[in-house]
């Protein structure tokens, strides 16, 4: 579990653990330099017009054209559907911006992007996807690392202030190997590419669900044993059902990260409905239908943990909060993990995405006890200002002034 840029996440504690100090180096990172993640290191962008001619752009996609796609890409993301943009068009201030890239040899690829709206889009904004959305990145079985190179050439060639691309960490390969260390400085795209190095958890569901069961380590299947003798009852809500209840939780876990990250519990609740309000939810749920399930284990009578979770060719086990104290030593985190796991091996998902993890050692064994493996990729940005440095550096000074701790 995890908290995705402060999505909704636990440790076996109950909390997020502090980042160890040692670094992680995604696929293609310089094999000299140790970055940890989350740190920022900039790389000159490569010549993409060299590896393939510029394909043919259409933008905004067509739904039907989306759709199909989506539908013939055995490993996309269900945040990679059509009606995920369509949510946050309804919740924020942005508009859809997809891009369909069609090659001349007949492959294509597809961004799901949306343009931030109001005064913060000035000059031109494009994200896949912003922070709090979940992942992004291409669409499409056959992508590579010239179509990544002339993806990013047109990107940079739209002369934006800012692109932000938070690419699916199981194809990470494709961007790593498209970031060529040895580009001439400045050419064809000119400017830099700034990499966030980062971590996430993947759980490989294509051997169906008694090898899921099997992949448990002996400390999840008691725990899902000890939550069923407990009495730990389980409902499970789709299109928005459950929220409610959930977001009761959520609002629980808020107060206990603010205590952990000596934060003031006004400001913890303010930034946490600014982000996530009760609303974004429910415009996830009305979209995304059936794909959008909320689980919720209840402990004498009560709900104590529950999970958001989305489905499509893989699933995303987007948001989870709980109850500390109620939850106890009951196993119902453990027995809502397999429920949820269950449910994606029933659809047929390939993969189960556990998303952010950090550095956190805590987080990721939490998470590895399940069958999660680490997948080390990164965000990238197309800045032609220094924008994402700037707000790194407020966001520090606001930090230290409240003495906040990362954890």
């Amino acid at each position: 579990m995890h908290r995705d840029g402060r999505l909704h996440r636990r440790t076996p504690g109950g909390r997020i653990g502090r980042a160890p100090r040692q670094a992680c180096r995604p696929a293609g990172a310089p094999a000299h330099r140790r970055v940890a993640a989350g740190q920022a290191i900039a790389r000159k962008l490569p010549r993409g017009e060299s590896a393939m001619n510029a394909p043919v752009v259409l933008s905004p996609v067509p739904r039907e054209k989306w759709r199909s796609m989506l539908a013939s890409d055995p490993a996309s993301l269900p945040d990679q559907a059509p009606e995920w943009v369509d949510a946050m068009v309804e919740d924020g201030p942005f508009s859809d911006a997809s891009r369909l890239y069609s090659f001349a040899d007949g492959r294509e690829a597809l961004l799901p992007l949306v343009r931030r709206q109001g005064v913060a889009g000035l000059g031109g904004w494009l994200q896949s996807f912003p922070p709090g959305w979940g992942i992004g990145g291409l669409l499409g079985a056959e992508t590579d690392k010239g179509m990544v190179q002339s993806i990013l050439s047109d990107l940079r060639g739209l002369h934006l202030q800012r692109v932000a691309i938070r690419p699916d960490p199981q194809r990470w390969a494709a961007w790593a190997q498209a970031l060529d260390q040895d580009a001439v400085d400045g050419g064809e795209l000119g400017g830099s590419l700034l990499v966030i190095p980062r971590r996430a958890h993947v759980i490989d569901l294509s051997n169906g669900v008694d090898a899921a069961w099997m992949a448990l380590s002996k400390s999840a299947r008691r725990g899902v044993r000890a939550a069923k003798r407990e009495g730990v009852r389980i409902e499970t809500g789709h299109s928005g059902a459950l929220l409610e209840a959930y977001y009761s939780l959520f609002m629980t876990s808020i107060d206990r990260w603010a205590a952990n990250q000596h934060e003031p519990r006004a400001l913890a609740h303010a930034r946490a409905r600014r982000r996530d309000p009760l609303a974004k939810l429910q415009s996830m749920g009305r979209h995304l239908g059936e794909d959008f399930t909320v689980t919720l284990a209840y402990v004498d009578g009560k709900p104590a943990i529950g999970t958001i979770t989305l489905f499509g060719a893989t699933a995303h086990d987007t948001r989870s909060a709980m109850d500390k104290a109620l939850v106890g030593g009951t196993g119902a985190g453990e027995l809502v993990q397999w429920t949820t796991l269950r449910l994606a091996c029933a659809k047929g998902c390939a993969a189960y995405h556990l998303g952010e993890s950090g550095q956190s050692l805590a987080l990721a064994k939490f998470k590895e006890k399940f069958g999660a493996l680490p997948r080390d990729y990164a965000e990238l940005r197309l800045d032609r200002l220094p924008w994402s440095r700037a707000d790194a550096a407020a966001r520090g000074v606001v930090k230290r002034v409240l003495g906040f701790r990362d954890v």
